[in-house]
């Protein structure tokens, strides 16, 4: 589970490339990390659009932003190629870094329930600490939100 000022759960996973990513090897930067559900849906497509508009800029603030989902590594490099995106994405495909992070919830639509994403956001310090936690995610000016917490966070 996620919390502010703890330690960020461990993970290994493939990105879209299938190259191993794993935590330990990226401490030492800050890190931009989010949960979506699904690639090439429109909530998705825009928060993956701006948060790789905006990549130059949390690069400037030494940060780098990776993406999460339940997508294999194949449909993460159609999703990449197809809205031109710059930022990394991680295949979760067994759910068990969404599970060790909580984002993997009871979720309802049309009063059905199922398991799914909670689309979740995260800043990580170069120490491996949450330093800010964003849950159940409006898309609508978020990117510039996390920019600026993670701003405030290195003044």
């Amino acid at each position: 589970m996620l919390e502010v000022g703890k330690k960020a759960p461990e993970f290994c996973l493939p990105n879209q490339d299938d190259v191993e990513i794993c935590l330990r090897d990226i401490l030492g930067k800050w890190i931009v990390l989010y949960f979506y559900p699904k690639d090439s849906t429109p909530g998705c497509t825009t928060e993956a659009c701006e948060f790789s508009e905006a990549a130059p800029d949390f690069s400037g603030l030494d940060a780098i932003i990776i993406g999460v989902s339940g997508d294999s590594t194949k449909s993460h490099r159609n999703f990449i190629a197809k809205k031109d995106l710059n930022i990394t994405l991680l295949s979760d495909v067994e759910t068990t870094m969404m599970q060790s992070y909580g984002v993997w919830q009871l979720k309802k639509n049309y009063g059905k329930e199922y398991m799914g994403v909670v689309r979740t956001t995260c800043i990580i310090d170069p120490q491996g600490v949450v330093r800010a936690l964003w849950e159940k995610v409006k898309v609508k000016g978020h990117v510039a939100e996390v920019q600026a917490k993670l701003t405030e966070l290195q003044a």
